[in-house]
């Protein structure tokens, strides 16, 4: 049975992550990240390239599931900017 609010434009969902796909979830961004950082690792064998690597990653993190789930549950909570 399909979930209700995915069609209702009325609803709200309880989180961000349930408008995202499955390629944006947060657990899909971690894997991602540590991936990256692990192949930068194996293939490279350079710590400051891997270092820098993570760091990148770290902002991303920090943007996808940190900033962008508070930005938007403050958006829910004062309904809109508008």
């Amino acid at each position: 049975m399909p979930n209700p609010n995915v069609h209702d434009p009325g609803a709200t969902p309880g989180s961000v992550w349930a408008l995202k796909p499955w390629w944006c979830q947060p657990w899909s961004i971690l894997l991602t990240g540590l991936a990256i950082v692990a192949g930068s690792w194996f293939v490279l064998h350079l710590w400051w390239l891997s270092t820098g690597v993570s760091l990148v990653i770290g902002v991303w993190w920090l943007l996808f599931l940190v900033l962008m789930p508070a930005a938007w549950k403050r958006s829910q909570a004062g309904g809109g900017n508008g």
